[in-house]
């Protein structure tokens, strides 16, 4: 026991430092006051009892915060939380579109919108003595956990937001030192038309996060999310490929998800079988579960790496199983088994949802 103890009271102290730190940060004092992304001071006067969350990540932030019964309105793509797919829809279609009489209709006290909703649409709920805050880009993995304490403070849920920031930072620090001076496999994530995540989109840092390098950065495009063929992929022959699917089309053999005739049967990736499927509501999403994929990828990037920093916190918490390309039920928690109403573009997806692969990931967000 003495043994143990002493082994794990540094990195105890650590974490209880951090959570400490994140505690201090967080004012969940009634009225709130913050300045959003359309440079306006937002006033929150009391602490809200009725949500409208215009993304995924908005609700899926709630939902982890422990605000979900809070939220009375969602976007349609939010349906895989846990009784979201009840509520209300606020925003919907593509290009995304705020529906601003329902969300009227609906008398929330605090409307959470991305960054890509207009200010149109904004300024016309606003109008309407509703308080709207917008939010600026969640870009990487510390916006995510800015956005958090945000939400937290803004709906009065700063107790869970502060232990789901603490949670997300351990988990970030543990892929950070497993891939820390290793060398970084290529990889490769897009759909079978070749559309793929840039080195600056969210996803792209992701991967870059857990210790990949990905193929996109080397290839001479300026979009987000340009169009590779299958001549560059094929040249680049990546180490991995990244397949996110929906929940419950999870758990197949992991070559099943690249389709015949695909460039990816002809890499590294596949024939070593080293496919890595994700849940995309989790990948996609710029909100706290997105440390889940991360991890999956920094455990079958870097096996090893991984198993020895995250010895140090197995006897803390419960660790993450480990990753393998061929059991893809490793990324699997009560999270990633809800089903989604909504699944972004991926090996085998319709062609004509390819075209709009930039918008729906935005409008996910």
């Amino acid at each position: 026991m003495l043994l143990v103890l002493s082994a794990i009271a540094p990195a105890s102290a650590a974490v209880g430092a951090a959570s400490a730190q994140t505690a201090d940060a967080l004012d969940c004092e009634f009225p709130y006051t913050g300045t959003d992304a359309t440079g306006t001071d937002v006033t929150v006067s009391e602490e809200p009892e009725r949500v409208v969350t215009l993304s995924p990540s908005a609700a899926q932030t709630m939902w982890e915060v422990g605000g979900s019964e809070k939220v009375v309105g969602v976007s349609q793509f939010a349906g895989y939380l846990d009784g979201a797919g009840d509520l209300p829809v606020a925003l919907s279609g593509y290009p995304a579109t705020v529906n601003t009489e329902k969300v009227i209709e609906l008398q929330p006290d605090l409307v959470l919108a991305p960054n890509t909703i207009d200010n149109e649409s904004v300024q016309k709920i606003r109008g309407a003595g509703i308080t709207v805050y917008r939010f600026e880009l969640a870009d990487s993995v510390d916006s995510v956990t800015e956005k958090t304490e945000l939400v937290g403070e803004l709906t009065g849920e700063c107790s869970g937001a502060e232990q789901v920031v603490s949670g997300m930072e351990e988990r970030v620090n543990t892929i950070e030192t497993a891939v820390e001076g290793e060398e970084k496999p290529t990889v490769y994530w897009g759909t079978e038309a070749g559309y793929t995540a840039g080195p600056n989109t969210f996803i792209g840092k992701a991967i870059a996060k857990a210790g990949g390098h990905n193929i996109a950065a080397d290839a001479d495009a300026s979009a987000p999310y340009p169009q590779l063929t299958a001549e560059f992929i094929a040249a680049q022959d990546p180490d991995f490929v990244v397949v996110s699917v929906s929940p419950e089309r999870m758990g197949n053999e992991s070559k099943s998800y690249i389709p015949k005739g695909s460039v990816i049967r002809n890499t590294t990736a596949y024939e070593e079988g080293n496919i890595v499927v994700v849940n995309t509501n989790n990948l996609s999403q710029p909100a706290p579960r997105v440390v889940t994929p991360m991890t999956t990828f920094a455990q079958a990037f870097h096996p090893e790496a991984y198993a020895d920093a995250n010895t140090t916190t197995t006897t803390q918490t419960t660790s993450e199983p480990t990753a393998t390309t061929s059991d893809q039920t490793s990324e699997a928690t009560t999270a990633d088994t809800t089903t989604s109403n909504g699944d972004t573009p991926g090996f085998g997806a319709p062609v004509a949802l390819v075209a709009v692969l930039a918008a729906a990931l935005i409008a996910r967000r």
